[in-house]
């Protein structure tokens, strides 16, 4: 099973996707733990994350952005997340091709046909269930006001993060059959619950 979490800054993804792996292993289910951009088992698309998301490089072009997003995913999916599903293993993947769309498609105003062109090996390889937690963009970028380290897209002004947030809701009701909404004001523990009670139905 593969199954992805997407979100704005500050809804608590990294935190929830280390309650359900052990939740799952506790189950006796092998379970691999990566995200995007990058991927932890790909050093190559690790270096892309490195450097699409440092904060240094504030005028990259907006293209460009997603053809690195879209690179980093492709080299991910070779040798990540492809094995894994293979193996009979549950991939849990902090942010995937959603976030591309959200992000470059709504936010950056490129499109969705544009985003899905370069992504279109990806959509060989869709998630079987994905969560996104829906957040006020203010409240999520005063979570993280505390983080040591900010990278290219915490910096944005929040009307960007509007327009991602309202991409996010245009893509649920777009893929409904495969995107869970959740309220992200609610505790780490009650979205978890929604989760883990989710992804036991689908089991």
């Amino acid at each position: 099973m593969f199954i992805t979490f997407e979100g704005g800054e500050g809804t608590g993804k990294t935190t929830l996707i280390e309650i359900i792996k052990n939740r799952l292993e506790e189950k006796g289910y092998e379970v691999v733990l990566t995200r995007e951009p990058g991927g932890k088992g790909s050093e190559f698309s690790e270096k892309i994350r490195d450097l699409v998301l440092d904060a240094k490089y504030q005028h990259v072009n907006k293209y460009t952005e997603a053809l690195l997003y879209a690179a980093s995913r492709a080299q991910h999916l070779d040798e990540v997340i492809i094995p894994a599903v293979k193996n009979k293993k549950i991939v849990l993947c902090d942010r995937y091709l959603d976030s591309s769309l959200a992000y470059q498609a709504y936010a950056r105003e490129l499109g969705l046909d544009y985003v899905l062109e370069i992504n279109k090996y990806a959509l060989n390889f869709l998630p079987d269930l994905t969560f996104y937690i829906d957040i006020d963009p203010k409240v999520g970028i005063s979570r993280i006001k505390n983080r040591e380290k900010y990278d290219r897209l915490d910096k944005e002004a929040i009307a960007f993060h509007e327009k991602v947030r309202n991409g996010y809701l245009d893509l649920v009701k777009q893929f409904s059959e495969r995107i869970v909404q959740i309220e992200g004001t609610k505790s780490i523990a009650e979205i978890a619950v929604l989760m883990i009670e989710e992804i036991n139905e689908r089991l």
